[in-house]
């Protein structure tokens, strides 16, 4: 009997789980290897934070749909990888083999080298870590001790954040709260059109936000964030929502990275180096494609991960994954509007964030076991 590792319960792998349960795997054992009986749906993130959902709204039991596949659950986190041997070292100190790996870990916002993030910031992920400390914080404001808040990342998940936390304490009765978006970049939402880019200035300004462009961050406390060029901002919290970062211990692992310390995968999504192993979601990095790491492409790597996993437990011939050039990106602006951007179209509205709204919510019903 051939064993399945799926290393993390990412969006990629919530799928797989899902079509295991619809068509099980004759032959083959799978373990799901995860620190938490819960996946998070990124996309809801924000709607949560502003309090539009509830924490049962945005979570995949992946408990449940690991028992519906017969596979086994093991709660504990990926601590190194031994590809030569087929071997993962977990964070509770057991040792797993496997035949076929697949990982979907995800990511942590990068650092960029700046000092005091993990000890002082509130990363956006891992997301269930945040989600305490946003509630914490959301306790603090509510009793009037937060009156300056920053956060750190001019990409979407930052601009996102900002204007959700923003909404949410706006509602508590609390003082005001001053605002503070910091950015390396020269412009928010690089990877956007320009359009996109002019509707969240003008939001941003209408809601008294300042922004401080080409600001990279050198290091964070309890209470300031020091910019590189030597300004320093007193805040009562910074929250860390930048580009993604790859795990440390893949470094070690034996399978081919590219630059940013990702796993090169094929048009199989399986490894470059080492094709038993197999990786989506924002750990992956498609070799000759560069592709944002969002969530709409972990999404879309799903079905094509199963039918690869399930070829090569049973010798079957794999099927290519292409991602797709654009793709839909809808961005909400904290309250019940948004803005959907594909190529170089923006459009925005009450609407867009409805429509959003039933996207999010149909995705979430098809893993309700």
């Amino acid at each position: 009997m051939k064993r399945l590792v799926l290393a993390g319960g990412g969006h990629a792998h919530v799928e797989v789980l899902r079509r295991f349960a619809r068509q099980r795997v004759e032959g083959a054992e799978v373990v799901l290897v995860t620190p938490e009986a819960e996946s998070p749906y990124s996309g809801m993130l924000p709607g949560h934070v502003a309090g539009f959902y509830s924490r049962g709204d945005i979570f995949i039991d992946v408990g449940r749909l690991a028992s519906a596949c017969e596979a086994r659950l093991v709660h504990a986190r990926v601590a190194a990888i031994r590809a030569a041997h087929r071997e993962l070292d977990l964070d509770d100190g057991t040792r797993l083999a496997y035949d076929v790996l697949s990982l979907d870990i995800g990511s942590t916002p990068a650092t960029g080298g700046a000092r005091g993030v993990v000890a002082h910031a509130l990363p956006v992920k891992p997301i269930p870590a945040f989600l305490e400390r946003w509630a914490a914080l959301l306790n603090r404001a509510e009793r009037g001790a937060v009156h300056r808040l920053a956060v750190v990342g001019g990409g979407a998940a930052g601009v996102e954040m900002l204007l959700a936390m923003q909404y949410r304490l706006a509602q508590g009765g609390g003082p005001p709260v001053e605002w503070h978006l910091l950015t390396d970049a020269a412009e928010l939402l690089l990877v956007h059109p320009p359009a996109v880019r002019r509707i969240f200035d003008r939001v941003l300004a209408a809601r008294g936000v300042v922004v401080h462009r080409s600001s990279p961050v050198a290091g964070v406390d309890a209470r300031a964030v020091h910019a590189a060029g030597g300004q320093t901002l007193d805040v009562d919290a910074t929250v860390w929502a930048t580009g993604a970062s790859a795990a440390g211990f893949l470094r070690h692992s034996g399978l081919r990275l590219d630059a940013a310390g990702f796993v090169e995968v094929d048009t199989f999504l399986r490894s470059t180096s080492h094709a038993e192993v197999h990786a989506a979601g924002d750990v992956a990095s498609m070799a000759g494609m560069r592709r944002p790491k969002s969530g709409v492409y972990a999404v879309r790597q799903g079905p094509p991960l199963e039918r690869n996993l399930r070829a090569a437990l049973t010798g079957a011939p794999p099927a290519r994954y292409v991602p797709q050039e654009r793709s839909l990106a809808l961005i909400s602006t904290g309250d019940r509007y948004a803005v959907a951007t594909r190529g170089g179209l923006a459009l925005e509205g009450a609407w867009v964030w409805r429509w959003k709204d039933w996207i999010d919510r149909r995705f979430m019903a098809r893993y309700r076991v």
